[in-house]
């Protein structure tokens, strides 16, 4: 998944919309639940069986799924499923989650990975075991904040980020004020 993929997102960015058929919604959400176990008992609540689910094709492989308006989840090629901030924040406990010390925010809020001492100083915290496997998207939350500030991809396991404890232990795709935080359909 390309580091801060929204760094410069725009509307030119977007190729195309289409309303995505109730048979592959349903699919959608079986791999959301499949990968955030947390989301099933508020999967109806968050995608309504009423509710017309459009995909947005944009630049780079990235596809966006959005329900009245609002985006949901995006996707980068045939990635795992990304959660984007707004929806962390309706559902917060439905995601795994890191957390970073303060001197990392003012980088995670430009865009830049975490490194994994940002994930095992005092104030920042991982999950217990059973840890988190490499590749898990998790939302990143800060020391003394109270909602989520970005969500990544782990670049290694937990156990990993707590045993090496250098170089980057997750990647940032998306994080508040960035384009697609600020992009409305």
């Amino acid at each position: 998944m390309p580091n801060a993929m929204f760094k410069k997102f725009s509307r030119e960015e977007v190729h195309s919309r289409s309303n995505i058929k109730s048979s592959v919604q349903r699919g959608l959400k079986a791999k959301l639940i499949e990968q955030f176990p947390g989301l099933e008992s508020v999967i109806e609540e968050a995608m309504p069986k009423k509710s017309q689910m459009v995909q947005i094709k944009c630049s780079d492989k990235v596809t966006l799924y959005s329900i009245n308006s609002e985006v949901l989840f995006f996707q980068s090629f045939d990635d795992p499923l990304v959660p984007t901030i707004k929806f962390v924040h309706k559902y917060p406990e439905a995601f795994p989650r890191v957390k970073v010390d303060r001197g990392a925010i003012k980088f995670v809020l430009s865009g830049a990975n975490i490194m994994c001492p940002g994930l095992t100083s005092p104030g920042a915290s991982l999950p217990e075991s059973p840890g988190l496997d490499v590749g898990a998207v998790v939302s990143i939350y800060a020391e003394n904040k109270e909602h989520a500030l970005a969500v990544g991809v782990l670049t290694m396991s937990t156990e990993d980020i707590k045993s090496i404890n250098k170089n980057c232990g997750v990647e940032v795709c998306h994080y508040l004020g960035d384009g697609l935080w600020n992009f409305s359909e």
